[in-house]
């Protein structure tokens, strides 16, 4: 166990951010990778925002994430007494003052307050353009640069990682820091901006920033680990999609890019789409389950069942949310239809033909997805129609759309029973669909 120690210090006002979830992963990353100790530290001194509901969401967010850290959290709100000692030592020793009821900090007036940064290299703030800063309010509350800079002081920590939004403060919180006593000054690393596609920073107005929508929508915990790691860091391999494991024992803090990193959409459901095909059957149908019970037809009961036809849709699913539209003619008893697709693929001379023939071949056929593809080429072929044309009737009335997952596999896991009524049924609806003559 080596002496580093880092922090992730969030604060609960509302669902954990894309970007407070990448600076969580790069903490604790940093930490692993060190062999030190990762804190959790709740910034819940504003009593009106901090309500439980939003702990609790931070709390499950970095579960999710399989984010671990080291001993119990530590919430500001227990830490008051504290903040004000350390507001009291200030005035003693006239480094604050009080100024219509708040206590400000004495900036000096020359000099300059500097640190080398981890991401961005040496930065420095002249005094002389940083203003004397409330560091206890008027009410008795610390702020945020009080509570942050003898939090860090008291707990030893090391290594701040966070955010470049935060840069602004830093020199405040050096400032701090240096007056509690201390000697040495954390290594800091404040990582780049994440941007939207039109290369503006994530927005909760503008853009979807909650990670737990992620999760909603059937992102799996690993592959947004990995997507996250990826957003201002890269392996010096190149190979992005690979396990935590590998990205523990590759991860710098130096190796961070400074300039904004872009939320990609489609780059995340790629990643995720490696990691759903790389799931076993049984496991598959487990992470399915949730997204299937939500839907209006009901529980699917029997996990062995789903496991047997979820292959299916496995190498097309991107998310997870995507399964159950693509498997619901497995569980319903009658398919339902696009009515869309009904009518383009239905209204075609050859549909009622296709169907006529291939309802007689399938009463006798050996039930096997290979005996029904040959079955299917060779009606195709009376009709002078390619495979692909002539299981288009064949496929709405047996799943109700006209893309989905393999036919005749489908068909095998469906079984000879429920095809040929399936088929009797889309007949019978071609019957009631047809146009009558005027008298």
């Amino acid at each position: 166990m080596s002496n580093t120690r880092l922090r992730f210090a969030p604060a609960p006002t509302g669902s954990l951010h894309l970007g407070s979830a990448r600076t969580a992963l790069f903490n604790w990353l940093a930490a692993r990778r060190s062999g030190g100790e990762l804190i959790l530290r709740i910034e819940d001194t504003n009593a009106e925002l901090s309500k439980p509901e939003l702990i609790d969401n931070i709390y499950r967010s970095l579960d999710w994430l399989q984010i671990e850290f080291d001993g119990e959290p530590v919430r500001q709100s227990e830490r008051t007494d504290l903040y004000n000692d350390a507001v009291e030592q200030w005035l003693s020793k006239d480094l604050a003052y009080v100024d219509d009821g708040a206590v400000r900090f004495r900036v000096p007036a020359e000099g300059a307050t500097s640190w080398h940064d981890l991401v961005r290299g040496n930065v420095s703030f002249e005094n002389e353009n940083i203003e004397d800063f409330v560091v206890r309010r008027a009410d008795g509350t610390a702020t945020f640069f009080t509570a942050n800079a003898v939090d860090d002081f008291d707990l030893g920590i090391t290594h701040v990682v966070r955010g470049e939004d935060l840069i602004n403060v830093t020199p405040k919180v050096l400032m701090l820091r240096q007056a509690l006593g201390a000697s040495d000054t954390p290594e800091f690393a404040h990582l780049p901006l994440i941007v939207n596609e039109q290369r503006k920073k994530l927005s909760k107005r503008r853009d979807d920033v909650a990670l737990e929508s992620y999760r909603e929508r059937g992102v799996l915990a690993p592959a947004m680990i990995n997507y996250l790691a990826l957003l201002g860091w890269g392996p010096p391999d190149d190979i992005e999609v690979r396990p935590i494991d590998e990205i523990i024992s590759l991860f710098e803090l130096t190796d961070v890019n400074p300039s904004s990193a872009m939320f990609d959409l489609k780059k995340l459901e790629a990643i995720n789409a490696e990691y759903v095909r790389a799931m076993n059957p049984k496991d598959f149908a487990n992470a399915l389950m949730p997204w299937l019970e939500q839907e209006s037809w009901g529980v699917v009961a029997d996990v062995e069942q789903l496991a047997t036809v979820a292959p299916l849709i496995q190498e097309r699913t991107k998310v997870l949310a995507e399964g159950p539209p693509q498997l619901d003619f497995f569980f319903l008893d009658d398919p339902e239809f696009d009515e869309a697709a009904w009518t383009k693929v239905m209204s075609l001379d050859e549909a009622p033909l296709i169907l006529d023939a291939v309802k007689s071949a399938f009463t006798e056929v050996e039930w096997d997805s290979a005996a029904l593809h040959e079955t299917l080429r060779s009606i195709g072929e009376q009709y002078e129609m390619k495979l692909g044309k002539a299981q288009a009737p064949l496929r709405i009335a047996i799943t109700g759309r006209s893309v989905g997952p393999p036919l005749f596999e489908s068909m095998y896991f469906l079984g000879r029973e429920t095809v040929l009524q399936r088929i009797t049924a889309a007949q019978q609806k071609l019957d009631t669909d047809k146009p009558r003559d005027s008298a």
